[in-house]
């Protein structure tokens, strides 16, 4: 039996290294995001390198009809999905209160209630065939005080683990996925400047997805790709909260705050 696994925010960056992932597994693909030309390019990669079936569904999560044909596609017994991976997502340039709150809301909307909503029409289907998974990318930013693009991955990773135990006496996987700075096109089309960073703490996107798929296999409930990674992890766990919020908040400072010195 083909498993047919549905991933938003399909068109690029993780959600493509995604598609590439599952559909070397030999898995059928459901490929969500705005940009049809682009999903169509790539469902034509998918079917000449792996022989994939594709099915392309452009759709804009953030506007309410395009999230709602998305859903029901998900509730579509007669098509079943068998896996989710929620990945469509984008970030803002300035922290919490400098981005317009029109900017933040929808952002809080890509992040929280559209995988809300997709995982509630895609469960009952999980549950009555006791079997499949849901893979929501949340990232290390949600592990710390990173203002409110961390704050919606933290909810999602709690989110996903909570599920997790819900989910198990049914044969459900659940997996927080969360990357580091991966080279996506995310930090560019948010207008972030990253040009101080070192090239030693960057995720290849296919890093993220072999690991996410070793751990998805293993049951793991949260996948964190890199060494660098996982120390900042444990970190997260174990140092005083007062103290890393701290540090963090001054780093959000923005530009030309008399704070920030």
């Amino acid at each position: 039996m083909t498993t047919t696994v549905l991933i938003t925010g399909a068109s690029a960056g993780l959600g493509a290294a995604f598609a590439r992932g599952f559909a070397a597994k030999g898995c059928a693909l459901v490929l969500v995001a705005r940009d049809k030309t682009r999903l169509e390019a790539l469902a034509a990669e998918l079917a000449r390198d792996f022989g994939t079936v594709c099915e392309v569904l452009p759709a804009d999560l953030l506007d309410p009809a395009g999230c709602g044909a998305v859903a029901d596609r998900l509730a579509d017994t007669a098509r079943p999905v068998d896996v989710l991976v929620n990945n469509a997502g984008f970030g803002l340039p300035a922290p919490y209160p400098y981005s317009p709150l029109e900017d933040e809301e929808r952002m809080l909307d890509l992040l929280v209630k559209v995988p809300l909503r997709l995982t509630h029409a895609l469960l009952p289907g999980l549950r009555e065939r006791r079997r499949g998974a849901v893979l929501n990318v949340s990232s290390v930013a949600g592990l710390l005080p990173t203002g409110t693009y961390g704050a919606a991955k933290a909810w999602l990773t709690a989110f996903s683990e909570s599920l997790r135990i819900d989910m198990a006496p049914y044969g459900v996987r659940v997996l927080a996925v969360a990357p580091g700075f991966t080279r996506t096109e995310l930090h560019q089309r948010a207008g972030m400047d990253v040009s101080s960073l070192r090239d030693g703490v960057w995720l290849e996107p296919e890093a993220v997805v072999a690991k996410a798929l070793r751990d998805l296999a293993l049951r793991r409930p949260v996948s964190i790709t890199g060494r660098h990674y996982q120390a900042y992890a444990f970190a997260a766990r174990h140092l005083p909260r007062a103290f890393v919020a701290g540090r963090m908040a001054r780093k959000r400072r923005a530009p030309g705050d008399p704070a920030a010195r």
